[in-house]
Formats: C-alpha cells, structure tokens, sequence
C-alpha cells in the first residue's frame, strides 16, 4: 500500500517555495531602484526586470498564499504584492509604524510575519494569506534593526541575530498562528545585515552579514528551530545581502554589498551545504529583499 500523507505535512510544504525573486535595493550607481530578479526552480537568476513600484532599500519580503510573495517595510515606506507568476504589483500604503531594515518569514503555512526595524523596535505586522497587512503587534524581544528571518519546521518561523546599538546574536521564534516568543539565548557570531532563507523543506540558514568587518559563516536551523554554531565561510563576505528558497527544498544567498555592490549568488543544497560564488547576472545591489513564489 501507498503511505498516506497528510495534506499539511512537510512533504507537502516542501512542494511549494518553487520559485523565487530578489527584488529593489540601492547601488553606488542609481540608487534606490525598483528592478528585480526572478530564480528559477534550477536555482538560475535571470536578467533585470524592469521597475515596478517606488523605488526602494532596506527592503524585506516573504511568502503568503502558499504561493505568492510580498516586498514591504522599507524606505519609502510601501508595500507591493507579488503574484504567483512573479509579477510585482504597484505601490500599496504602508500599515503599521513606518520602518525599514525589517525581518520577514512566512509562517502558518500560507502567511507571513515584518518585524523589528530601524529605530531599535520590536512590534510586527502580520500578512494575511490574502496579503492584507495587519496594523502593529506590541513587540516581544530585544528592539533591533537589521535582523535577519526565516521559516523553519514546516509552518514556523524565526527572527535572529541583528543590532540594537551594538551587534546581537539572540533569537525569537514565531508560532504557526504568527505570536512571537521572547529571546532566545544567541549562538554565534553576532552580527547584522545577513539573510536567512528555509531548505530542506523544513530548516533554516542564516548567512553573512557585519560585526566591525564583513563575514560570510552561517548557521543552521534545525526543524525544532535550533540555532547551531558558526559554519566557516563559503563565498565573498558581504552584508545587505537578501536570501530565499527555491525548488521547493533549496535556497539561494544574492547580491550584496562588500565594500561595493555585488551580484554574484550562492546556491544552498537540501542539505544546507552553501556553494561557491556565482557569477552574478542582473545589477549589482545591496540592501534588497527576496522570497519565494509559485
């Protein structure tokens, strides 16, 4: 006989995320822009997109719908949706207190979670399975900027590491029904400016970032959202970085900024081994967001 698997198993979370966008992001050249970048189910990132949108930084994105995808929380302070084909709406109001460096991770299966921010803040803002945002949850953590946030055990998600005037490395789990639970002891190095994204349908990887220099280690979490210890760096060391998954159980770390922005890509494994660089396709940027589509 067949086995019978449930319908909100992680096999079938697995089978969703297939297809992924880094989006807006700021270089030395333009600025603020609003192109973006669409990845294949094969991990391959193609050419710019023409902009959609305000142009933006300090951009975060994630999931909701199951298969679809928002950028938001940014300066300016907008929203744009993303269809289940990859295709960025126009601008929508921003909800909630106006910030940017956000987190951003789906949860629930088919919603998503921005929270934290510039100004050192902690409350979040819930996106519906419709993409509607929701008006300010009363924050619970450490208020920082610039964490970084990831799905991880199926349906949950996990806000980590960040800066509230100095470097931190603790860490905040969100419920498959989005409450957010306080700190978490940090493990690792503590950082800023990195990216996380799910793979191997129900775990996590944190990547890159800045202490008082760029840094490329990484660290898993696992399906119980455990933070493991520093894995060494693989690739160029960056921050500003945006990550998603891609293929269903796969992830991908772009662009950029070390120094300079950069677009190469590192291709993560449903192992949560990181490749190599990339040669990087589309503009050089950093301080972009990234999620998964389709």
């Amino acid at each position: 006989m067949f086995p019978i698997i449930p319908a909100n198993s992680v096999t079938a979370a697995a089978s969703e995320n297939d297809e992924g966008i880094f989006g807006f992001g700021w270089n030395q050249v333009t600025f603020a822009t609003a192109i973006t970048n669409l990845v294949s189910n094969a991990g391959v990132v193609a050419t710019d997109t023409a902009a959609v949108g305000t142009a933006k930084e300090f951009v975060s994105a994630c999931e909701y719908g199951g298969d679809k995808g928002i950028f938001g929380y940014a300066s300016p302070w907008t929203t744009n949706l993303v269809s289940n084909t990859g295709v960025v709406a126009t601008d929508t109001a921003g909800v909630g207190t106006a910030r940017n460096a956000t987190g951003a991770c789906g949860y629930g299966g088919d919603k998503g979670i921005f929270g934290y921010g510039s100004g050192y803040v902690s409350m979040t803002n819930l996106v519906s399975n419709a993409g509607v945002v929701a008006s300010d949850t009363a924050g619970v953590g450490t208020g920082r900027t610039q964490p970084m946030a990831c799905e991880y055990g199926g349906d949950k998600g996990i806000f980590g590491y960040g800066y509230d005037g100095s470097v931190v490395s603790m860490s905040n789990l969100v419920s498959n029904a989005g409450v957010v639970a306080t700190d978490t002891a940090g493990v690792g190095s503590a950082r800023r400016a990195g990216a996380a994204c799910g793979y191997g349908g129900d775990k996590g990887i944190f990547g890159f970032g800045y202490i008082a220099y760029y840094v490329g280690m990484t660290n898993l979490v696992s399906n119980a959202g455990v933070v493991a210890t520093d894995t060494a760096a693989v690739g160029t060391i960056r921050m500003y970085i945006a990550a998603t998954q891609y293929g269903g159980d796969k992830g991908i770390f772009g662009f950029g900024d070390g120094g300079a922005t950069v677009s190469m890509t590192n291709l993560v494994s449903n192992a949560g081994v990181v490749a190599t660089d990339t040669a990087g396709v589309g503009s050089a940027r950093g301080y972009l967001g990234a999620c998964s589509f389709n």
